[in-house]
């Protein structure tokens, strides 16, 4: 199955004359972010910014602005696919109606082919069983790129692409692990699962192989100049063709869905409770600090940004008890996304922003020579505090009621 390059489409629900004025005004306006929009296009810069308003019933309603959007060449993900498969396979354990069978269930991972790795303990859990609720905690605080696996293998290829296609994501192609070191017929199989109550089994799932093969077609799918492969630099584009995708427009639908699901479409609505979507919602804003289970300790391994790009990418510091931020990161090939719903308790902000650019300035990937901290980091931190600076001062009919997220 090809993916056609996408179309170039008008922001969300704003006019067409909106587009430059708001968020282009606010990139202009900000001179530490103009060494990245020189060059916008060698770091395949998108931005899509959406601005919330509340009504008397403290109901949202949206506009959004992007700059350079649908940009139809292809950019990695990286992690950021992590947010899709933590949402849908707590929808699958809802769709399975098994008795007795949640997030919290205890489940075992086996081994279906030779080069499939099984799972019968969890060390970072206290009783060192896995469940799917653990994985997806890991997934949120520290891009954790196992526990994707895991629920990747529990989706299945085929099932995790399909619920998406279904929901009208048609551009998503959710085809691999990360890093597994398995090739591309190797990913179209996924491990049988079984899950337990005590002793007893409740709901066993058994190898799951996709027979189709599906790629990602889009111009520009190969790139750069060459790649680095047992230590020898071997002279051709690095092919993503068999890689995972999202567009920046799916990204943000995504974890709209899952913060604001009453302002999607029916369709577009996970099957979820709402006890599993406020246990996402912490999960993505919980920090390493925070969490006792798995725990991170290590603050200087593990600080507040870790996995907080915009306002704080590359900081120590604290980040205030008023500021939430519900969001899934990537990095990966010189690819740095953020996807975020942003909250200021104290001054009553809320946007969501999800932002990708690349810095691989030599063209070869897997060589770790990326500018991740001399650009890539200070350029989704500045992003995040310009939009947030424009929002403080944005006027709004009226505050918006942000008591529930407490």
């Amino acid at each position: 199955m090809r993916l056609a390059a996408i179309a170039l489409l008008l922001p969300l629900t704003a006019s067409a004359a909106e587009v430059p004025d708001v968020l282009e005004g606010i990139l202009r306006s900000r001179p530490e972010l103009a060494p990245v929009l020189a060059r916008a296009e060698h770091h395949r810069l998108q931005i899509l910014y959406t601005q919330i308003d509340r009504d008397a019933q403290n109901r949202p309603s949206f506009r959004s602005f992007g700059y350079r959007l649908d940009d139809p060449r292809y950019f990695y993900p990286a992690s950021t696919v992590k947010l899709p498969a933590a949402v849908l396979a707590l929808e699958k354990l809802h769709d399975l109606k098994v008795p007795g069978l949640d997030r919290n269930t205890p489940l075992r991972i086996e081994a279906g082919t030779p080069r499939q790795t099984a799972v019968e303990k969890d060390e970072s859990k206290a009783d060192g069983l896995p469940t799917i609720a653990h994985y997806a905690r890991k997934i949120f605080l520290v891009s954790d790129n196992d526990a994707y696996n895991r629920l990747f293998e529990f989706l299945g290829q085929r099932e995790i692409n399909e619920r998406l296609w279904a929901k009208g994501w048609k551009d998503a192609r959710l085809l691999r692990r990360l890093e597994s070191g398995l090739d591309d017929a190797e990913n179209r199989v996924t491990n049988p699962f079984v899950f337990f109550a005590g002793p007893k089994e409740i709901h066993r799932q058994p190898l799951a192989r996709n027979e189709a093969e599906w790629s990602v077609e889009m111009p520009d799918v190969r790139q750069g100049r060459g790649y680095m492969k047992d230590g020898a630099l071997v002279e051709q584009p690095m092919d993503f063709s068999r890689s995972n995708f999202l567009s920046l427009r799916t990204l943000q639908e995504v974890l709209k869905a899952v913060i604001f699901p009453e302002a999607m479409a029916p369709e577009q609505r996970f099957r979820i409770g709402e006890d599993d979507r406020r246990f996402l919602m912490q999960a993505m804003s919980t920090l390493p600090r925070e969490s006792a289970e798995p725990a991170y300790p290590d603050r200087e391994e593990y600080p507040d940004a870790f996995v907080k790009y915009f306002l704080y990418a590359g900081s120590k510091e604290r980040i205030p008890d008023h500021v939430r931020i519900y969001n899934k990161v990537g990095q990966a090939y010189g690819y740095l996304l953020d996807d975020a719903y942003v909250v200021d308790f104290e001054n009553g902000v809320e946007f969501l922003l999800t932002a990708v650019l690349q810095v691989n300035d030599d063209g070869v990937y897997n060589d770790d020579k990326y500018e991740y901290d001399t650009v890539g980091f200070p350029f989704l931190r500045d992003l995040g505090r310009a939009v947030y600076e424009h929002e403080l001062k944005r006027p709004r009919s009226r505050r918006p009621d942000l008591s529930h997220l407490r």
